[in-house]
């Protein structure tokens, strides 16, 4: 992958601004550019130079619309699913874990693995026409971790969680302000961006070690679960014609035929 395709920089103030690049894809992602992300993210440390991080993506029409479609094409086993999940477990667990407060500055689509990122990070703001979701039951057929859907029900409460998965409908920003998806919604872009620099700005005068102990133990009250309770779930829908169908007519850009096999 080009490195052009994730971003990095630092900003004077001891901030970070990481840069999801494919506007072109309405900055879809790669497994190149989540391993990016979470190295970014692991080299952070504690009492270094950066205090805060900043993720956003390039360009106003997405921050992430989901995974690049063409990363499943090779799927037959639920192996290979297990194993893509566990990946993926690990490289947003990296992103959660940062040493430092993260920000997602969300403009437009924040659906699938965009969505998944955004859920990692400590505060999320958003400009007036974002559209959060996993609109996965129409599109793809495939399924949530355990440990994501642990996440959206824990900010958005299980439920709404399971109502939006459902109905694979998007939360708009009006109602991800109401339900604390996201704490600001600004009126664009730039502002979306000043404000994401000045409320960086704002953590970094914070004691960190109180930020870094509060975020871990939110993070500990929240996963009790075993690891692998999902393993037969997640091979079911990977690997299942379904999800083959939903693949072929995304790219064919029709309405899926589902089976439930």
């Amino acid at each position: 992958m080009s490195s052009d395709h994730l971003l990095y920089e630092t900003l004077p103030g001891g901030i970070a601004l990481a840069t999801l690049n494919r506007p072109e894809a309405r900055n879809a992602l790669t497994f190149e550019m989540y391993e990016r992300l979470a190295d970014v993210c692991r080299a952070i440390t504690p009492g270094g130079p950066v205090k805060a991080l900043i993720v956003t993506g390039a360009g106003t029409k997405a921050f992430a619309a989901g995974t690049d479609i063409s990363a499943f094409r090779d799927f037959r086993t639920p192996e290979q699913a297990i194993a893509y999940e566990r990946k993926m477990d690990g490289v947003l667990g990296a992103i959660e874990t940062c040493a430092v407060p993260t920000i997602a500055a969300i403009s437009g689509a924040c659906t699938g693995g965009g969505g998944a990122i955004a859920a990692c990070c400590d505060l999320r703001i958003a400009t007036r026409d974002m559209r959060f979701g996993f609109p996965i039951a129409r599109t793809l057929g495939n399924c949530l971790s355990m440990t994501n859907l642990a996440r959206l029900a824990a900010l958005i409460g299980a439920a709404r969680t399971k109502e939006i998965l459902f109905t694979a409908r998007l939360i708009e920003a009006s109602e991800a302000l109401a339900c604390g998806l996201v704490s600001e919604v600004l009126d664009d872009h730039a502002a979306l961006m000043q404000r994401a620099g000045d409320l960086a700005r704002q953590l970094t005068t914070h004691a960190p070690l109180t930020l870094r102990a509060t975020k871990e133990a939110l993070r500990r009250l929240r996963d009790a679960g075993e690891p692998g309770r999902d393993h037969d779930l997640i091979a079911l829908c990977y690997a299942s014609e379904d999800f083959r169908e939903g693949m072929d007519a995304f790219l064919a850009k029709r309405q899926p035929e589902w089976k439930g096999q």
